[in-house]
């Protein structure tokens, strides 16, 4: 057997070609060096677990009931909501109907580009109000750190400014609206 020593602690492994510094061997419990040498993952920015084990390992982000997102939907009233607030009729006049979604292959689109996962992700709100935060920072920064010299100048201030607010407050109304949706009665 071939001793290791690794971060103060003694892991002793069979022989030397076979050392991971993340499996430490129980007498209780044998599990088989291939097994947990080998990954499974079927798609990028999927989970990924041991061969031999039953699932992914449990964490404190992703223990608890998945999210249904069109039952909250339902619940909270959304398209109800949209409706009286006439952004249906408004999307309808633009050209922007349920048969244009369908015809784009949009829902397939935003599945690709992770925007409907990231809507189950119980990280998703957090960021997004950690990314609103930082751009109502960078509006009144940009302004006091950017000198009015010239017109120029000031008319990047006022641009920068004025994308900042608008896109700060866009991911706080986003980063309430995805916690709202992934709250649970």
């Amino acid at each position: 057997m071939a001793a290791r020593t690794l971060c103060g602690c003694r892991a002793i492994t069979e022989n030397s070609a076979s050392f991971s510094p993340l499996l430490i061997k129980s007498m209780a419990t044998q599990k088989p060096l291939l097994a947990a040498n080998r990954t499974v993952s079927a798609r990028k920015n999927s989970t990924v677990f041991p061969l031999g084990e039953q699932g992914p390992r449990s964490s404190p982000l992703t223990s608890g009931t998945p999210v249904k997102l069109l039952t909250r939907v339902e619940q909270l009233k959304l398209l109800t909501k949209a409706e009286k607030a006439g952004l249906l009729s408004a999307a309808e006049k633009f050209g922007f109907s349920l048969s244009t979604i369908e015809r784009l292959g949009l829902l397939s689109k935003a599945e690709e580009l992770g925007v409907l996962s990231a809507a189950t992700d119980p990280g998703t709100p957090v960021a997004l109000l950690t990314l609103s935060l930082v751009l109502l920072v960078l509006g009144p920064a940009f302004v006091y750190f950017v000198p009015e010299d010239s017109l120029w100048e000031i008319a990047i201030q006022a641009v920068v400014a004025l994308a900042s607010v608008a896109g700060g407050s866009a991911a706080f109304a986003a980063s309430n609206l995805v916690s709202n949706l992934q709250k649970s009665n």
